[in-house]
């Protein structure tokens, strides 16, 4: 397993991420590094919080939530000039950020009460599930007592003949 320099990784990381977006196989082709190699890296600089693209498609609007709200999150304290400069490095237009950034605000809005309506739900329906194992736990114990009763009356019978 050959072994890349860091200047090398960074530089095909470099044509993989925005604003070039190239595919993982023609950069493999190119750079004769194997694919395997290449999604690893991306898999490491997505864990290290660089904005990764999914599924290796050229349009940001196909990215992840996860990258999307990474951008918002990295132009959150960026005046307009900067995030101007951040969207041209990273192949954004800045009203992309933008509705990405209201979709989080919207999002985390109606995440709080979708949230707790759906915890509530969820608690109601083990409340009856719960009821109900009770019930059938009871039925079967019942039912268990009178199985064994009628073996007990059936050996009694036939003791007795």
């Amino acid at each position: 397993m050959p072994r890349y320099a860091a200047e090398r990784k960074a530089t095909v990381l470099n044509k993989l991420l925005p604003p070039h977006n190239r595919p993982i196989p023609e950069i493999a082709q190119a750079e004769g590094i194997s694919e395997a190699t290449l999604y690893n890296w991306l898999k490491q600089a997505k864990e290290e919080g660089h904005v990764v693209p999914g599924n290796g498609k050229a349009s940001p609007e196909s990215w992840s939530g996860e990258s999307k709200f990474a951008v918002v999150l990295e132009t959150a304290g960026m005046n307009a000039s900067e995030v101007g400069e951040y969207c041209r490095s990273k192949g954004l237009y800045p009203e992309q950020v933008a509705r990405w950034k209201q979709a989080c605000i919207a999002g985390a809005g109606t995440g709080e009460q979708t949230g707790n309506e759906s915890l509530k739900q969820a608690r109601k329906q083990i409340r009856q599930l719960e009821k109900d194992l009770r019930r059938k736990e009871k039925a079967l114990a019942e039912s268990a007592a009178l199985l064994l009763l009628q073996k007990k009356f059936n050996a009694l019978w036939e003791d007795a003949e």
